[in-house]
């Protein structure tokens, strides 16, 4: 028998098209921690995820039953042209389904199920009890949740101070601030006024009575009302059904689809711990049951540290006593193996001050990515390849040096790790380094170099290795001197103990520390209330729309400009034209066939939906006549498809419209389109565009900004613009404030506050305060070494 020629060691992608990708050809080992690399927007996502990781999706599912195919959300296929080599992948991305509060750590890492099965198995139950399931200990079950809270841990009441916050208003001048606005909250005033109640005299003013029955009533009578209306206008009775405050509010708050009608009834809500399970979610019999001394609910808040301490030891010293009878520790020692080699690798990964029951919304896209890394590093595959997205976001670089000791691991395992990545230590401990540039958007999508990491500094073209390979010291810049200090606190809450923080006014602040130290609970504390703050502004990483009509154009307020420019041509004025015409969201101006869409969602049998420009548009997302009308020689479809960078040449002699693109360009987005949909944005580009849109506003007095990590997801190249912006807001007299774990930029600071030691229990303290050579001298901080290294220009 002749031996079989060897596989090829590489993966090898031929042809690749993918959003802003030019037909790219590159070869990548498999085996290795490679690293796509390039400044934002460059294609290193569409090439690693939208290509490599698609395509191995892609061929996973043409192995599954055609029937079991419908059942799974799938994706298209890529457009490239060949990829060989490819092993099956797994893919770890910062994107956030849509968590609900009975998501929690311990469903995402299953560590949950193990503690279930422990207190199940080996728990001590009280004399005579019964053994129970581990589904009993679960509050998302039927068997485990509290009947009283059914599971939430909190009940939700309403009160005539949440629901009456002005008691010297009248009904008719809306002293029921819970009703809703408009004519729907007429109408119930109308039907009250039907009912027999004074709706003019001040609420405080109204029997007792009346108060308890318009607020809390579970009666829904229907009354004609008469309503009075303008002469203009029809006065036509109608029937009209009662609905009192309270029950407004729980319905919305239960049943609305829309989040901003539901944060609306919260407000009028009062939330406290469930009176019947003391806000633990689970039945008497479930809490009754104990290991180590402590109930499941009480485990489940403690730190993963702390609770790997209490497993240990717990295990070792149980006897076997109470009427489990058969759980001794064997049992209980098996099953807390299994629980402490499951936390070993969450821990390791610098998450150990999260506890079980940390609900998932509170968690960042950063720390999300990595508790699902670290259920992968239990599974055991060999011979995938991993496809990570920025797995270094939200850590200090204290812990970026475990990731790393962690990707090697699963490099070891047998697997190829392919990162997308910014963070240049991450760059530097990789075996492969694929740059993807040389700009952004259209200047970009061509692969300038593969290959080992020290090979990029013979490419001219690339931007990253400038930063890559720079040795030299971070640029001296004088410090900046306070005009003023705002005092937050004392903060109690998470990990922070009576903190008190002095933040200087008029100048660049940077708050760092390890992650979970307590940075965002603290500046989270600063409002508009507070002496000082004249205006506060928070620029965060959330998506600017949730759809793909929300747009560049119209976050900015350019599409309504555009659009009165369009209505404003003699063409338009001619055919009667106003500037809803010009408008894809309404009916009108927008192609009917695709309600203004630009695609038609083609279903195929046992086959992924694919989406194909509409037929009739073609993609312009608006009907002929619309499109034939013209602004300088181009239509509106074609406006919109223009990036920022060519509209800025195009409306160059348009005030209106050029400042709102010069400050777009100013932050480093020239390469996106007018008319690019929101979900295609990242969460960078998001919070750059928040920033463009604060840049261009005339300055209104002295203004607080807030940044939460505004350089995650930034190559360096883009962190050095962001900076310049950020200091210009600071020389026009305003006061900005980062968390940042980006060294360079807390080494531009004029000011550090640093927290710590640790991560959960053991932070929550301020550690060191100063400039960044103050600070970077501090001995106790964790941040001081890594922080020195960078104002010396030392190598890591």
């Amino acid at each position: 028998m002749s031996t079989p020629p060897a596989p090829d060691a590489y993966v090898r992608v031929r042809g690749a098209r993918e959003h802003n990708l030019r037909g790219v050809d590159v070869d990548v080992p498999r085996d290795v921690v490679a690293v796509f690399t390039g400044v934002s927007g460059s294609g290193k996502s569409s090439l690693a995820f939208g290509t490599i990781y698609a395509e191995a999706q892609r061929r996973y599912f043409e192995s599954v039953a055609p029937y079991a195919r419908r059942l799974i959300h799938q994706v298209g296929a890529p457009k490239v042209g060949e990829i060989t080599g490819l092993p099956p992948a797994v893919s770890l991305q910062q994107r956030r389904s849509a968590p609900t509060s009975r998501s929690s750590v311990g469903t995402v890492t299953n560590l949950s199920n193990s503690l279930r099965m422990l207190f199940s198995r080996a728990g001590t139950y009280p004399p005579g009890a019964e053994r129970l399931d581990s589904d009993a200990f679960s509050p998302n079950t039927a068997a485990g949740a509290c009947p009283e809270c059914h599971g939430l841990g909190e009940v939700h009441h309403a009160t005539e101070d949440s629901l009456v916050p002005d008691p010297s208003l009248s009904v008719r001048d809306g002293a029921i601030a819970a009703w809703p606005g408009a004519w729907q909250g007429k109408n119930l005033r109308d039907i009250l006024d039907a009912l027999g109640y004074d709706i003019d005299v001040p609420w405080r003013d109204l029997p007792a009575e009346q108060r308890e029955w318009i607020l809390f009533t579970d009666e829904q009578p229907v009354v004609t009302v008469h309503p009075v209306r303008d002469a203009d206008r029809i006065q036509r009775p109608y029937q009209g059904t009662y609905m009192s405050a309270r029950r407004y509010v729980l319905k919305t708050f239960a049943d609305s689809r829309s989040a901003t009608l539901r944060a609306r009834a919260e407000r009028f809500l009062t939330a406290a711990p469930c009176p019947a399970c003391g806000g633990s979610r689970l039945r008497p019999e479930a809490l009754a049951v104990t290991f180590a001394g402590r109930t499941i609910a009480e485990l489940a808040a403690l730190p993963l540290t702390e609770l790997a301490a209490v497993l240990d030891a717990g295990a070792g010293s149980l006897d076997g006593s109470g009427s489990g009878a058969g759980a001794g520790t064997g049992t209980a020692r098996v099953l807390a193996d299994d629980l402490l080699s499951r936390i070993a690798p969450v821990v390791e990964l610098g998450l150990g001050y999260l506890g079980l029951d940390r609900a998932t919304p509170t968690l960042s896209a950063g720390e999300l990515q990595r508790l699902r890394l670290a259920t992968q590093l239990r599974s055991g595959l060999f011979g995938v390849v991993y496809v990570l997205d920025e797995p270094s976001a939200g850590l200090h670089p204290a812990d970026t040096e475990a990731l790393l000791t962690v990707l090697a691991r699963l490099r070891a395992a047998g697997n190829s790790v392919f990162v997308v990545e910014h963070h240049l230590d991450v760059m530097r401990a990789a075996d492969w380094l694929v740059d993807v540039g040389p700009q952004a958007g259209e200047h970009g999508g061509r692969v300038l170099y593969s290959g080992p990491v020290a090979g990029l500094a013979e490419v001219a073209e690339s931007a990253t290795a400038r930063f890559l390979f720079a040795g030299s010291p971070a640029p001296a810049r004088a410090v900046r001197e306070p005009r003023g200090v705002l005092t937050v606190g004392p903060v109690t809450r998470h990990n922070l103990r009576g903190v008190t923080a002095e933040f200087p006014l008029g100048v660049f602040t940077a708050v760092t520390g390890v992650s979970g130290s307590g940075k965002s609970t603290l500046i989270a504390e600063i409002t508009q209330d507070l002496p000082g703050v004249d205006r506060l502004v928070r620029v965060d990483q959330r998506p600017i729309g949730r759809t793909p009509r929300s747009n560049l154009a119209t976050y900015t307020g350019l599409f309504d400009v555009v659009r009165r420019a369009f209505a404003d041509t003699d063409e338009a004025r001619a055919r009667g034209y106003g500037v809803g015409r010009f408008s894809f969201n309404v009916a009108g101006g927008r192609c009917e066939t695709c309600q203004g869409e630009g695609f038609v969602s083609v279903e195929l049998l046992f086959l992924p939906s694919t989406y194909a420009p509409c037929p009739d548009c073609g993609g312009a997302r608006y009907n002929p006549a619309t499109l034939e009308v013209t602004y300088r020689g181009r239509n509106i479809a074609q406006v919109l498809d223009l990036t920022v960078e060519a509209a800025a040449e195009f409306f160059a002699d348009s005030p209106a419209v050029s400042r709102s693109l010069a400050a777009l360009l100013d932050v480093g987005l020239g390469y996106l389109r007018l008319g690019q949909p929101a979900t295609e944005l990242s969460g960078g580009e998001a919070q750059r565009i928040k920033l463009a849109g604060e840049l261009q506003r005339a300055r209104r007095g002295h203004t607080l900004h807030l940044l939460d990590e505004p350089t995650a997801g930034l190559h360096p190249a883009d962190v050095e613009i962001l900076l310049t912006r950020l200091h210009g807001l600071v020389d026009a007299g305003d006061t900005v404030i980062v968390v940042e774990h980006d060294m360079a930029v807390v080494a531009s600071a004029d000011w550090v506050l640093d927290l710590g030691p640790g991560g959960g229990d053991a932070g929550g303290r301020i550690v060191a305060t100063g400039t960044p050579r103050r600070v970077a001298r501090a001995t106790g901080s964790t941040t001081a070494p890594y922080l020195a290294r960078t104002l010396d220009g030392a190598a890591p």
